[in-house]
């Protein structure tokens, strides 16, 4: 049976807490009784770590979805590409010689979906970071063509960049049913003031507020989110 809840988690820049808001929405699904997926569609940066089997790399976003899922996928699945260099993905896809396919992504995605209930899918960077010299995670979502959950890091420009994304999303023909304020600058002035400028600018329903975390825990970031507004949320 395929899955019924999928999104597609994009931000409005990269280092805004994708992964954590993406975190925080499998623990969430987990506590539901969901059998949950996560797929981090591309990963740049990655680190070697030496096993009894071998040299494995590693990526923190990709090891953080995959502890709060509790579906294990093979690491093909969940990581379609593991890139080496911490940089924009079309050249860290360069310069290891590899070439991003959005139709290799779309493929992973719909064997993921037969295997749980749930998917999250989180993209890399911002809406339209460079995937090759002729697509972008724009293109990727449009794609997927699944329901898009905004993170809005809070700091100095995220009006612009939050609205700017939301108009994207919507150029593409995707739905935004869900935007969630992320504290990126703790010391930002008027942060709240912020927050209602874009409830009242935006169609999609505020998830939530997450504070500036000691520890980016999933339990953490999901007790001050809900997300029971999102289509096809399971419900207890």
């Amino acid at each position: 049976m395929a899955a019924t809840f999928n999104c597609f988690v994009t931000g409005t820049d990269t280092e805004i807490g994708k992964t954590m808001i993406s975190t925080a929405l499998l623990h969430a699904l987990v506590q539901q009784g969901v059998r949950a997926a996560a797929i981090k569609s591309v990963a740049a940066g990655a680190t070697p770590i030496q096993t009894s089997e071998g040299q494995v790399w590693h990526n923190d976003d990709a090891d953080a979805l995959a502890q709060a899922a509790n579906v294990v996928l093979p690491r093909e699945l969940a990581t379609p590409y593991l890139l080496n260099e911490a940089c924009a993905p079309h050249v860290s896809a360069e310069l290891q010689g590899v070439a991003i396919d959005i139709a290799h992504i779309k493929s992973c995605y719909a064997q993921v979906r037969e295997m749980a209930d749930a998917v999250v899918v989180e993209g890399v960077g911002g809406f339209r970071v460079p995937l090759s010299d002729h697509a972008d995670t724009a293109d990727l979502a449009q794609e997927l063509a699944l329901p898009v959950i905004m993170v809005v890091g809070l700091r100095l420009g995220c009006l612009n960049h939050a609205l700017l994304t939301a108009d994207a999303i919507a150029a593409r023909g995707l739905k935004l049913v869900g935007w969630v304020a992320n504290t990126v600058d703790a010391a930002m002035p008027f942060a709240e003031d912020n927050v209602e400028a874009l409830r009242a600018r935006l169609s999609a329903p505020l998830l939530g507020c997450v504070p500036r975390l000691s520890a980016p825990l999933p339990a953490a970031a999901a007790s001050y989110l809900d997300f029971s507004c999102l289509p096809n949320w399971p419900q207890a």
